[in-house]
Formats: structure tokens, C-alpha cells, sequence
């Protein structure tokens, strides 16, 4: 692309709509937007122009873990998939988010290594009451919990006792408590331990009733403190009405679910592939159905990766045991194409976008990102939705290849990516000398 700084499409989508438009750009701002084609414009023409996507879901690992992932790599990823932001989660590094320190120690493992635009969560944990005050003024975006084993023996999981100390504090600083909702008394015995590569068995281990009281649970605590809450990777449907319900009621609750609980089904998800592991687990295709029409109808807010990758050795790729491999979906890079293959035949460009860019930017309070306008950032994505391609293992810019969307066809192809009014993503390509992104904190 010869200027990248007047760009114009048929279908840029601005003011809520796909309509011709030359968005201007100078300095890392958009300046102008035009509603013709301008005369220095570069013509992109049907292919979408539209706002940099943001995942607000993502566990990049490092510190103490960049084997697993790092800033490097995952913001390459990133921005080969039409990202310009995200948000990364308290847990997974070495060591976690729990403290002021901690955080600085994040920050300063992101110098010269963002493609894309990186924001942070802090951490909630039984032991950190005395340093959340201070970290939930440091500028991040949120506070995560877990209400059970997190799979990380540094970030344990919190109980009624501690959420109901902490939700004060948190509901006085305006920001969102992110909770991975699921609960239980006693572990369920399906025979995964005896047949350890069987989906069915893992699936049953990991019950949506797990996850419904979860969510019931912090529906009464939230109505009790008045704390916003945010319940991640939404992927029981018997959910759903509870969130509804909720939102009906006033409550200030948001919610998401993941590209992977739209896209995959457990019918067709082999025996010993644990590749597919996640937690929650990815469910039937009747169940993620529901899914799809409760983010047509508003009920979940927005869609995320909780791209969470981890060697191949971990993911035990060669064994198949379920019960060790470790539970997470190596997804960041495909967020768009497997979100718009999933909803495409159910919902229009114009619902969509604003699941990845809109919707997510008003959760993170990011008050110059995600919308096409005078006086925003210049984060940018052209694409094709009609377009389709299969993603090849040379294709995957992780720290490993090893996905579950290798090998599917997936619609939605990413021609170019803008951070900050640079090209940093065109022609399959990363520049790996331009490192525009940068730290986002709120003030």
C-alpha cells in the first residue's frame, strides 16, 4: 500500500454503518474522514475498512513463562489476525499480577517487542487484600478470579469469603471484577481417569452446572455490592438466561464467550486431540448455538480468543491424556476468521464488527479505540469476509504451530493491519522492525 495515511472503501464501516468513506490518518490519529473517495486516497474497494480488533482475553505469559508465549510473539500473531489491542491476563506468568510490583515487572518485559497495543489486568487472589487498593490504581483494566484451580498453584482460586471482603474495594474504583465462573463441592468421577483421551468424559468432568452457579453466585454478590462484574469465556448456554436476567434487572454485568465455543462442537471433536482442551469445555453444538443467538441478541457482550498456548509437551500432543494436558486454546491469531466462518450465515457485517471492536473498547473504558472517528487512534484493519483460506501450520505466528484451527477453511482474510498509522501487517507478512504498540493504562 503506497499511503497508508488516506485509505478508502466502499464499505468502511463508520458511524455504525458500511458505506464509502477515505478515513485520513497523520501522526497515529485519525484527522479526517471523508465520505467519497478522496482524490490521494488509496482504494482498498470492497474489502472491509474498519477499527483494529481488540481481544480482551489473552494470556501472554510473560514474564517467568515466555516459552509458553511471550509479548513478541503474540503480538505478531496479533496483528496477522487484524488485532491492535489486547488485554492481557494476571495469571501464567512468573510472577503473577497480584501486586504493584509484579506489574511494573510486565510492563518492563514489553519494551521493544509490541507490534500491537498491550493492557494488563491485575489479579485477585486469597493472599493480595493488601495490595489491591494500589493495583487497582495503577491503570489496569480489570481484576480477574477464578472460583476454582486455576491450573496455576500461584494464583489460587477465591471463595465467597474473600469476594465478598474485596467487591467493595472494588466497586469504590469503578472497575470491572472478571470472574472464570465455575464451581464446585467435589471433583465428578466420569472414568476419564481410566480412559484419559476420551472428549465425553472430560466434557462430563467439567458440568454446565458448574458454571451456572458460578455465574448465579457472583449475579447475587454483584446485585449485594453493586461491583461491576464480568464473567468470562461464557460457554454454558443454561447461562444465559441468568445473565439476561441480570441485565433486565439493572445490574452492571457484562459477559463473553470465545471464538472456540462458536466455532467447534464436541460431536466432532476426536478422541486424544488435546488440542481441543479448554476450560470450560467446549460443548455440544446445540448448546453453542444458543451462544450465537444470545450474542445476536445482546445478552453476551462481546467475543474474545483466551488464547492461552503452552508447548507441546504440556498440551501432552503426543500422549492424548486429557486429565494432564494443560487447558487452553492457542487461538489469538484467529479470532476474526473463525468468529465471522461461526456467525456469518446467522448475522449481518454490521452486528458483527462490533463484537470485536466497539463492544470490547467500551468495556475496557479505551475511549479512543474502536470506532472509526475524528480525534481516535489510528488502529486499523482491512479485510475480506468473502474471502477464505486453510490455515497451514508455516501459517501460525505463535511461539508453537500447534492449533486447532489448522486445517480449517476459514472465511474472513486479513489483507492489512494499522497500529498507530503504521503498516505493521500486509501481504502475509509482519514487519518485524516496526514496533508501534504501546502500553495502555488509564488515568
Amino acid at each position: 500500500m503506497s499511503d497508508i495515511n488516506h485509505i478508502f472503501s466502499n464499505r468502511c464501516w463508520v458511524q455504525g454503518k458500511l458505506q464509502p468513506a477515505t478515513v485520513h490518518c497523520k501522526n497515529g490519529q485519525i484527522i479526517a474522514i471523508d465520505f467519497f473517495k478522496s482524490d490521494n486516497a488509496t482504494d482498498v474497494g470492497e474489502d472491509i475498512l474498519m477499527p483494529g480488533i481488540i481481544d480482551a482475553h489473552v494470556h501472554v505469559n510473560e514474564p517467568g513463562r515466555t516459552s509458553w508465549e511471550g509479548f513478541e510473539t503474540a503480538t505478531k500473531a496479533a496483528a496477522a489476525g487484524g488485532i491492535t489491542t489486547i488485554v492481557d491476563m494476571p495469571l501464567n506468568a512468573s510472577p503473577v499480577t497480584t501486586n504493584i510490583t509484579a506489574l511494573n515487572e510486565k510492563i518492563d518485559a514489553t519494551k521493544n517487542k509490541l507490534t500491537v497495543h498491550v493492557a494488563f489486568y491485575g489479579g485477585l487472589i486469597p493472599e493480595n487484600s493488601s495490595h489491591l487498593e494500589q493495583l487497582l490504581q495503577s491503570g489496569i483494566s480489570g481484576i480477574k478470579c477464578f472460583l476454582v484451580h486455576s491450573g496455576i498453584d500461584d494464583f489460587p482460586n477465591v471463595t465467597k469469603i474473600e469476594l465478598e471482603a474485596a467487591m467493595p474495594v472494588i466497586a469504590k474504583n469503578k472497575i470491572p471484577l472478571l470472574a472464570h465462573c465455575e464451581i464446585h463441592d467435589t471433583l465428578i468421577d466420569t472414568g476419564l481417569a481410566s480412559d484419559t483421551g476420551n472428549y465425553v468424559k472430560y466434557l462430563e468432568s467439567r458440568p454446565k452446572k458448574w458454571e451456572n452457579d458460578a455465574v448465579a453466585m457472583m449475579i447475587d454478590l454483584c446485585r449485594k455490592y453493586n461491583c461491576p462484574i464480568h464473567i468470562v469465556h461464557v460457554s454454558s448456554a443454561e447461562a444465559i438466561p441468568l445473565i439476561a436476567a441480570a441485565k433486565r434487572e439493572g445490574l452492571p454485568i457484562t459477559a463473553e464467550t470465545c471464538a472456540h465455543y462458536l466455532y467447534f462442537n464436541a460431536e466432532n471433536i476426536p478422541d486424544n486431540k488435546t488440542i481441543f482442551k479448554c476450560a470450560p469445555p467446549i460443548r455440544e453444538k446445540s448448546n453453542n448455538d444458543i451462544l450465537k443467538k444470545a450474542l445476536l441478541d445482546g445478552v453476551l457482550d462481546f467475543i474474545t480468543t483466551d488464547h492461552s498456548p503452552a508447548p507441546p509437551a504440556l498440551k501432552e500432543i503426543n500422549s492424548g491424556d486429557l486429565l494432564k494436558a494443560w487447558g487452553g486454546i492457542a487461538g489469538l491469531q484467529f479470532l476474526l476468521s473463525s468468529a465471522w466462518t461461526s456467525l456469518k450465515n446467522s448475522m449481518s457485517l454490521e452486528k458483527f464488527i462490533p463484537l470485536l471492536t466497539l463492544h470490547p473498547a467500551k468495556f475496557l473504558k479505551t475511549t479512543f479505540k474502536g470506532e472509526i472517528k475524528v480525534g481516535n487512534d489510528a488502529d486499523l484493519v482491512i479485510w475480506s469476509p468473502e474471502e477464505f483460506s486453510e490455515v497451514k501450520s508455516s501459517d501460525v505466528l505463535h511461539r508453537y504451530d500447534i492449533s486447532p484451527y489448522v486445517g480449517q477453511q476459514l472465511f474472513g482474510v486479513v489483507k492489512k493491519t494499522i497500529v498507530a498509522g503504521q503498516l505493521v501487517y500486509h501481504d502475509k507478512q509482519v514487519e518485524d522492525k516496526i514496533k508501534p504498540g504501546r502500553v495502555v493504562l488509564h488515568k
